[in-house]
C-alpha cells in the first residue's frame, strides 16, 4: 500500500457565497475545492439536481475513488452493475476503475456532496460541461479530454434500464 501525503499549508475554507456555480436547474454544480487547493488530497463539489434530473453519465476514474454523500432528497447511483437508491445521510464510495453514475430519483430532488480522492483538477471539466450546455462546444469534445480529467465514459445496460424506467415507470419491458 502506498501512502499519499498531500502538500498544502493553509486550511481550505470555501464559503457558500464564494463558491463558483456552474449551470442552473435542473443541474447546478458548486465548485468547492480543486486538487490544486488541497495539495492533491481531493477535489470536491456540491451537485444539486431537480425533479429526477441526470447528474453524470456512466464513467470511471483510473486513479481516484469517488464519494457521494446525499445531503438531501433521493438519488440513484450506479456502482458497477448495481443501481442503488440513496437517501439523506447515505454514503457511497466507488473505488477507482469501477463504473458509476448518478441522477435524482424521478419526482425527487437530490443534493449531493461529491469528493474525488486523490484529487484531480476538475473545475475546468465542469466549465467544459457548461460550454457544451451553452452550445459553445460539442458533446464529442468530452472524448478529447477524458485522459486529462481521468473521466472515461462507457455504456451501462443497468443504468440505461433504470433511466428508461425513470422516464416511463408504467411501461414494462
Amino acid at each position: 500500500m502506498s501512502l499519499f501525503v498531500p502538500k498544502f499549508d493553509e486550511s481550505v475554507v470555501v464559503r457558500e457565497a464564494e463558491a463558483e456555480v456552474v449551470g442552473r436547474a435542473p443541474t447546478t454544480v458548486r465548485l468547492l475545492a480543486d486538487s490544486s487547493a488541497t495539495g492533491g488530497a481531493l477535489s470536491t463539489q456540491r451537485v444539486t439536481l431537480t425533479a429526477g434530473a441526470d447528474g453524470a453519465a456512466p464513467h470511471w476514474h483510473d486513479n481516484s475513488a469517488e464519494m457521494f454523500f446525499l445531503l438531501d432528497g433521493a438519488a440513484d447511483i450506479l456502482s458497477g452493475d448495481d443501481v442503488l437508491t440513496a437517501g439523506p445521510g447515505d454514503l457511497v464510495v466507488v473505488p477507482p476503475g469501477k463504473p458509476h453514475a448518478f441522477a435524482a430519483v424521478p419526482g425527487a430532488d437530490a443534493d449531493l456532496l461529491i469528493v474525488l480522492t486523490p484529487g484531480v483538477e476538475r473545475f475546468e471539466y465542469f466549465r467544459h460541461l457548461r460550454r457544451i450546455a451553452l452550445g459553445e462546444a460539442t458533446r464529442e469534445s468530452l472524448l478529447e479530454v477524458q485522459e486529462l480529467y481521468d473521466n472515461h465514459f462507457l455504456r451501462s445496460a443497468a443504468w440505461d434500464a433504470r433511466r428508461r424506467e425513470a422516464e416511463d415507470p408504467g411501461e414494462t419491458v
